[in-house]
């Protein structure tokens, strides 16, 4: 059953990695289905919020380079990868702004982009662009929405608690109809929520995660889906390499997983690609 599944790498790149372009050839060269790149624009030196994974904070998370302009390096080196936010941090982010820049990149790759968006789990990083962490989340929907009215609007207007326009015009559209697929990141108790409020596919983490939990919060997700009418999508982040574990979320439905690749050179980044092929040989 995995061969219904696509298969994508996550990786952090920075000045350690190779770069993205060639990261992005790599990826496709080895058949995968498409590459993402995760968003922190800087990572506050007091270090009062813990990472959530537990232990020090890797150092790849102040390092890595932005999502957009690797995206599009990446964008320029290949013909057929998709191109995914894994996650795009859209609460730090202006929506005007952000919504030209995912309409350019869907522009310039041919329909390629893949838009996961997360409210982020760094108070201090959230609190340095002006953002409340009590109300990251009503935020965060704001701002969906009205990227969605100005990617799909000839002239959209928003009016909402924390984003306002009116009548603006915003061009390029995406290639994508009706916009990027938008994948919310996320483990919280309400997530499930924001997925059916304003997004496409849901994108839970694994690491730590009890699959009996997580697999049972995706069968809700999907009966919840479905009693609204839509079709509503999952995408697991930070798959385990266990042929066993992968074979429990290709048994059920799941769309997509993604594989994290190291922050190293390519040695490393080979040799990891190598434990991959092992955990998915075995359950093809």
């Amino acid at each position: 059953m995995i061969d219904a599944m696509d298969i994508g790498l996550a990786i952090f790149p920075t000045a350690d990695t190779p770069p993205p372009g060639d990261l992005a050839r790599l990826v496709e060269e080895r058949g995968f289905e498409s590459i993402w790149f995760p968003e922190h624009t800087h990572i506050p030196a007091s270090r009062e919020t813990p990472y959530p994974a537990g232990g020090e904070l890797p150092p790849e998370y102040s390092r890595t380079l932005d999502p957009f302009v690797a995206l599009t390096a990446a964008a320029a080196a290949t013909t057929r990868i998709r191109l995914g936010f894994g996650i795009c941090l859209v609460i730090q982010r202006d929506p005007i702004v952000t919504a030209k820049a995912v309409a350019s990149l869907d522009q310039v790759s041919g329909g390629r982009v893949l838009f996961g968006v997360g409210a982020g789990w760094n108070r201090e990083e959230m609190r340095d662009h002006g953002t409340d962490p009590r109300t990251r989340m009503a935020l965060l929907e704001e701002r969906v929405e009205a990227m969605r009215l100005l990617w799909t609007e000839d002239e959209a207007t928003y009016s909402g608690r924390f984003v306002s326009f009116e009548r603006a015009w915003s061009w390029p559209k995406p290639v994508q109809q009706p916009h990027p697929p938008v994948l919310v990141g996320g483990n919280g108790p309400t997530v499930e929520d924001r997925v059916l409020a304003f997004g496409d596919a849901w994108m839970p983490n694994l690491v730590g995660r009890d699959d009996d939990a997580l697999l049972g919060r995706i069968d809700a997700l999907r009966r919840r889906a479905a009693d609204a009418g839509r079709p509503v999508t999952v995408t697991v982040n930070a798959m385990s390499t266990r042929p066993e574990r992968i074979a429990r979320y290709a048994e059920a439905g799941v769309e997509r997983i993604c594989f994290y690749l190291p922050s190293a050179s390519r040695d490393e980044i080979e040799r990891r690609l190598e434990r991959i092929d092992s955990g998915l040989k075995p359950v093809v």
